[in-house]
């Protein structure tokens, strides 16, 4: 079997890339994708991707968080455009919307949103979805803009059947991570893992965070290593064999990034 985390926080001060990524080929875990959260991360983790020898192939996201985009400008717009030509960069995100905490104003989430949904459809790039608290608005946008967009991602779900089937009509992949594995505060996204058509099914860790409450025994921090784990619960859930779920999210995250092997 062969896995693909398609959102990894690699860069965190807390991991030591390498290692990581060694650990994750260890459990054939040899796609990672580099997630990013404003575009001084986006450089950092293309310099990583083009001047590091990884244990695995290793991919990023470049983009503009809801919570950063007070700080962005229309120069760092222009950067973002200046990435679309790297096809090491799968996606453009973490992009979408926070109403949940407002780290950054509304305002400035939409305006800034908007723009990288432009710069998406303008340079025919995959969209890595955030959002919480602020589906309507979301959904709205997506409705604009995806018809020119190529693939879209929804990151990390943990929304409602209502809001997954709005995803799923508007052809979005849908990423499901260990909160999956969480029998208490995870009941209601383990009954909506049940609706995913197999064709739409994304798994990632979202390393360091979101650890598998089923992994055992507890690691310091979650890391791709731990991705099976989410595709064991999400086996179980569907009923299917943890080989087609991970046969299946695999080619879903070649298709989605638009990657060619």
């Amino acid at each position: 079997m062969e896995w693909f985390d398609i959102g990894v926080n690699l860069l965190d001060k807390r991991f030591e890339p390498i290692e990581v990524l060694q650990r994750a080929a260890d459990k054939a875990v040899n796609k990672v994708c580099v997630i990013s959260s404003d575009l001084k991360e986006s450089s950092k983790a293309q310099s990583f991707v083009e001047n590091t020898v990884s244990p695995c192939s290793v991919y990023y996201t470049a983009g503009v968080h809801p919570h950063q985009a007070d700080h962005a400008s229309e120069q760092g717009l222009l950067k973002l455009k200046q990435f679309c030509a790297d096809k090491s960069m799968v996606a453009i995100g973490e992009c979408g919307l926070d109403f949940n905490r407002n780290f950054s104003t509304p305002e400035n989430q939409l305006a800034v949103f908007e723009a990288q949904l432009k710069i998406a459809a303008e340079n025919h790039q995959t969209v890595y979805l955030h959002e919480r608290d602020a589906f309507e608005p979301q959904i709205a946008l997506l409705k604009r803009y995806l018809p020119d967009i190529p693939s879209a991602i929804v990151h990390c779900f943990t929304g409602t059947r209502a809001q997954l089937d709005a995803y799923l009509e508007l052809g979005c992949y849908i990423g499901i991570t260990g909160w999956v594995c969480d029998d208490k505060r995870g009941a209601d996204l383990q009954d909506a893992v049940k609706a995913i058509p197999l064709q739409r099914l994304l798994l990632e860790t979202d390393a360091p965070y979101l650890f598998p409450k089923n992994v055992r025994p507890r690691m310091k921090n979650n890391e791709p290593c731990c991705l099976p784990h989410v595709g064991e619960k999400v086996a179980e859930l569907t009923q299917q064999s943890l080989e087609t779920i991970a046969r299946q999210s695999y080619q879903n995250a070649l298709s989605a990034f638009r990657i060619k092997c």
